[in-house]
């Protein structure tokens, strides 16, 4: 499967789509809207640059990249107003691959426009940037800071690692690393996450200039053993899911045995291990926190699985059809909500700020 054409954020405005779906994202870009400020006016305030260039990487396809531009911008006029200096024009790309529903963000823009009050003379450039991040998308010293949620943790591909001489999976009976994935999975989904998250991080310090900042969120783990991790979990009852559509005549065996996700949760070590070995950056915070469950109306288990659902529908229906999506994601919810009750599921987030040498 070509991840880069199959895997794309549920698009449109829709019931499940990234739009209505993506509160959870915008839950833990919010918790960390502090460190993205400070981070942000700090190359300001130090470069007092004319032209700042923002790239914001992974942005999907709901309002949160509208958010997050409201969020930087006003960050940064207000350090312009404190020091007394002109705010820079704003040159901010937004990224993800070539198949993000990126009209729906630029439908948004006239609304934004008008709460920043915008008008046609003041210097507000966004455009779209489609490509993988796991490469170069900007010219030498364009950027003067990155910005990445919920993305990182996508790798960019299932780990070739995985699969026996014949091509078959040998991470039977899981979709990501499980309590039955034998040592060799595990070691193939390291191995993945550390050739990408080098090649990231190679990308973008030829991109960003000397004293730019990066500000990295994705999904981690505190615990040595991925299996023990929430965030496993999750995946956990997924293959259950499809399991239990399998024992119904609904999924094919090979099918199920052969579907493995592109994602990895990576540990505070590692992370810091990469960014170490790679040599452009220095490390300027790196937390993993974790957040409350999120109140909703009406069933948990209904919001966490139509919240997975708008995010792995396209890889789901590409391998098994769109048939079996709505009781997929029924049975998901359901077997959330009695998980729930006996366990309180929360997912870990690392928070990474990075300041290029």
């Amino acid at each position: 499967m070509d991840i880069h054409k199959a895997f794309h954020m549920k698009g449109g405005v829709g019931d499940n789509s990234y739009t209505k779906n993506s509160s959870l994202q915008k839950r833990v870009a919010d918790e960390v809207k502090h460190v993205t400020a400070e981070a942000i006016q700090q190359v300001f305030v130090t470069k007092k640059p004319k032209s700042l260039g923002i790239a914001d990487l992974g942005c999907a396809s709901g309002p949160n990249a509208l958010s997050t531009i409201k969020q930087v911008v006003e960050a940064v006029e207000n350090a312009s107003r404190a020091i007394q200096q002109p705010p820079p024009e704003f040159r901010i790309y937004l990224n993800d691959l070539h198949t993000n529903d990126f009209n729906t963000i630029f439908q948004g823009l006239p609304d934004l426009y008008k709460e920043l009050n915008r008008g046609t003379k003041q210097p507000l450039y966004i455009a779209a940037c489609p490509g993988t991040f796991y490469g170069r998308l900007f010219p030498d010293q364009s950027l003067h800071f990155v910005y990445s949620s919920n993305s990182l943790h996508w790798l960019s591909m299932v780990p070739r690692g995985i699969y026996d001489e014949e091509g078959r999976s040998m991470n039977r009976k899981s979709v990501y690393i499980s309590e039955r994935s034998p040592p060799a999975v595990r070691k193939a989904y390291l191995q993945q996450f550390q050739e990408d998250f080098s090649l990231f991080l190679k990308s973008r310090s030829r991109e960003l200039i000397p004293g730019g900042r990066m500000l990295l969120m994705m999904l981690g783990r505190t615990a040595s053993d991925h299996a023990r991790c929430a965030n496993s979990f999750l995946w956990e009852l997924l293959y259950q899911s499809l399991a239990h559509l399998f024992a119904q005549g609904e999924v094919e065996e090979e099918k199920l045995e052969s579907y493995d996700v592109h994602f990895y949760a990576p540990s505070k070590e590692e992370l810091e291990d990469e960014v170490r070995k790679e040599g452009s950056f220095r490390i300027e915070m790196v937390e993993m926190f974790e957040m409350q469950r999120a109140d909703v109306s009406g069933s948990y288990g209904t919001a966490v699985a139509k919240a997975v659902r708008c995010i792995q529908e396209s890889m789901l229906a590409h391998h098994f059809g769109e048939g079996i999506l709505d009781k997929l994601f029924h049975h998901y919810g359901a077997l959330i909500d009695q998980e729930s009750v006996k366990r309180d599921v929360r997912s870990t987030t690392a928070l990474l700020l990075l300041t290029k040498f």
